[in-house]
This record gives structure tokens, C-alpha cells and sequence, in this order.
């Protein structure tokens, strides 16, 4: 006899969905079937990582003996992206009859009250009937991230360890000018500053000598400029030849292109283009350079971009936009940003609004020229053995 009433937990396969709330001291594990109506949750509070997730394995195996579930029934696991990164999901994928997903945890749904109840167990239970109702194919509950294998993750590292000793370069001198300022030395702070500090040429504002105790602690922050410059002088020496070959070639295309340094093509492939794309509208969605609107009854504000995706990603385009309207001035691109400026050039707000376009425009544009080999319209390519080549 058929069912005479259907709840909407029921999928339409059998599955054992388990949910991982991830924290330091112990992770909650919400289990369910589909056909009960509340989930199991269980707790797991192993000091050892490896420890942990065995004891995950062996929770989901007593739920399956004791929910009768059978070995052919397939287990989705899914937690949120967070501090663990991915490791989780590369140590259990492997085994058989798993099938693990990532989300971003900002798209899982929550009350709206001003003074919610949030546990960790309530929200493994809230993880676990999001991957329900996605696997019925609510594809709205939740997004599923896009996982990097573990040599596309670890070769960031070499982008962002060197956008960091940079900054810590920066900061160096910057600490160096504010001490010296305050004993009225306007003096410049360039590479040969631990040199004069040595030799004594760094005076207070009336000529006398710096004060003992200030002119150690510059020295101490001169070491430790030095030490920045030498680690980044060795990180930036052969960055590009340490990538595999694909993404050789990829940074090569894109250096091809006026506008576009060593640097930022570099940055642009490793942190955007390591991954492939269907269309335009998942390019401009993973930068997160694309509109939020705000219609509701009578309310209509536009709540600019959604910033979501990578923000690295995000400020490089911006400074690569800027870069475009300078070295292409005959592009597609920076023809349609000069239209939309033309008249309001004291309007920084309508500048700042427009060059945002410019950099939506101009990534889907690397994207279709890494891809498709369709150059940008209007672009130039630099000079290659002493011939200027053109897109136009």
C-alpha cells in the first residue's frame, strides 16, 4: 500500500547525510536518514586530529548498525569552511561510499531574530537539514565550494607569503620615519638606512646625537628590515619558475597583455584562474564584483557589490582596472569607462562606482582571453622582438 502522506524530509534516494560542527575542544556530529524526523547528534573531543576523525568514522558506522542503513547507501558528509581548511575533506574523499562538500558559511540560512538561540549542536542540526534539502536539490539552501587540490592550495602560498613580507618591508620603513620624526630627522628612509644609522649621519633637529635608547631600538628595527629584504629578495627570485607548466603558460599569455606586471599576472592565476569556469556570471560571482540589489514593496536601494568571493582577488582587479585605463587607452573597456565619467570627472563617487565595472568588465575579459584566446577588443600586446602587436 502506497503512503497516504509524504513529510518533506523524505528524499528521493537513500543517503546518509552527517553534518561536522567544527570547533578547537570537540567537533558536533549531526547524522540523519531522511526518514525521521530529528537528527542524531553525537560529540567527538579527541586531542589528536587524526584521533578525531576516526572517531567521526566510527560514530556514522554505529548510526548505520543501528539505523539498519545499507552498505551500498551512500554517505555525504559537509561542514563549513573555515580555520580546518580543507584537510577534512581530502582525508575522508578517498574512502569508499563517501562523498564530502565544503560550504560557505555565510549562505546557510538563520533566524532572523534579535535574539536567536545559536549552540553548536543547533547548528550541526541546522547543517544537517541544509544538506538535505540540497541534495533534494534545493540548490538555494546552501553554496558548495569549489575545494583546490592540495598543490593548488599550497602554491598561494607563495603569492601571499610574498604580498606579506612586502607589507612587513613597508611597515619597517614606515616605523623607522615615525621614530625619526619625533627628534625632528626628516632625513629618507631608503635601503642604506641601517648604513647611516652605523655611521652616525642621522642627527636630532638642533645636530646632537640620537638619545642611546632610541638609537637602539632603530638599529633592532633595522635588523630586522634587513631580514624582510633578504626573505623577500630570495622569495621573489625564480616565484614564476616554481609553478608547474600549465600555469607557466598561463602567466606567460597574460604578461602578453600591456597593463598586466609580472606580479599581478602571477597573483591573478594562482589566486582566480587556478580553477575553470562555465560563463561569465561565475567569474564575476567568485571575485564577488557583482550587484546586490534591495527591491522589497517599496524599497529600492542598490547595496552596491556583494564582496563575497576572494578578496584578494577582488583588490587586485581593482588596481589592474586603474593600470588598464592608463597603458590601454583605446581598448573596449576603457572607452566605455571614459562614456560613463565623460561630464561628471569631479564625481569620485561616480569614478569609484565606474572603475568597480571596469574590473568586473576586465576580469570576465582575462578570463575569455585565458580560455578562448579572445583578446581583448581595442587591446594591445606588448612588444615582442621589437614589434608592437595589436588586437584591435
Amino acid at each position: 500500500m502506497a503512503p497516504t502522506r509524504t513529510t518533506h524530509f523524505m528524499p528521493t534516494e537513500d543517503v546518509l547525510a552527517v553534518a561536522l560542527e567544527l570547533s578547537n575542544s570537540s567537533w558536533k556530529i549531526a547524522l540523519h536518514d531522511g526518514k525521521r524526523e530529528n537528527a542524531a547528534i553525537q560529540t567527538v573531543s579527541a586531542d589528536n586530529p587524526a584521533r578525531r576523525l576516526a572517531e567521526v568514522l566510527d560514530v556514522i558506522a554505529k548510526i548505520r548498525s543501528k539505523w539498519q542503513i545499507e552498505p551500498t547507501v551512500r554517505t555525504v558528509v559537509l561542514y563549513e569552511a573555515g580555520q580546518d581548511g580543507f584537510w577534512i575533506h581530502r582525508a575522508l574523499s578517498p574512502l569508499e561510499g563517501f562523498e564530502v562538500h565544503v560550504c560557505d558559511p555565510s549562505s546557510i540560512p538563520v533566524a532572523r531574530h534579535a535574539r536567536r538561540a545559536k549552540t553548536d549542536r543547533l547548528d550541526a542540526i541546522r547543517l544537517v537539514e541544509s544538506l538535505l534539502a540540497w541534495l533534494r536539490g534545493e540548490r538555494g539552501r546552501m553554496r558548495v565550494i569549489h575545494v583546490p587540490t592540495a598543490d593548488e592550495e599550497a602554491q598561494r602560498h607563495l603569492v601571499r607569503d610574498r604580498g606579506q613580507i612586502q607589507k612587513e618591508v613597508l611597515q619597517h620603513h614606515d616605523r623607522i620615519r615615525k621614530l625619526l620624526r619625533t627628534v625632528g630627522c626628516w632625513q629618507s628612509v631608503d635601503r642604506d638606512i641601517g648604513k647611516r644609522l652605523t655611521q652616525g649621519q642621522l642627527r636630532c633637529a638642533d645636530g646632537s646625537v640620537l638619545p642611546e635608547q632610541l638609537q637602539h631600538r632603530l638599529e633592532r628595527e633595522c635588523e630586522r628590515l634587513a631580514h624582510a629584504e633578504q626573505q623577500f629578495a630570495t622569495l621573489e627570485k625564480g616565484l614564476i619558475e616554481q609553478l608547474p607548466a600549465p600555469l607557466q603558460e598561463r602567466v606567460t599569455q597574460l604578461r602578453k597583455l600591456k597593463a598586466v606586471g609580472p606580479v599581478g599576472a602571477v597573483r591573478m592565476v594562482l589566486e582566480l584562474f587556478w580553477r575553470e569556469f562555465d560563463n561569465r556570471r561565475q567569474v564575476g560571482a567568485c571575485v564577488g564584483l557583482v550587484p546586490q540589489p534591495y527591491d522589497s514593496g517599496d524599497s529600492r536601494v542598490d547595496q552596491g557589490i556583494s564582496k563575497q568571493g576572494n578578496r584578494r582577488v577582488r583588490s587586485l582587479s581593482i588596481e589592474l582596472a586603474w593600470l588598464w585605463l592608463r597603458y590601454q587607452p583605446d581598448s573596449a573597456i576603457t572607452k566605455w569607462y571614459l562614456r560613463r565619467v565623460h561630464g561628471n570627472e569631479k564625481n569620485k563617487r561616480g569614478k569609484r562606482i565606474a572603475i568597480v565595472a571596469v574590473a568586473r568588465r576586465l576580469v570576465i575579459a582575462f578570463w575569455r582571453y585565458l580560455a578562448h584566446g579572445e583578446v581583448p577588443e581595442g587591446a594591445m600586446l606588448k612588444r615582442v622582438k621589437g614589434t608592437a602587436m595589436s588586437a584591435a
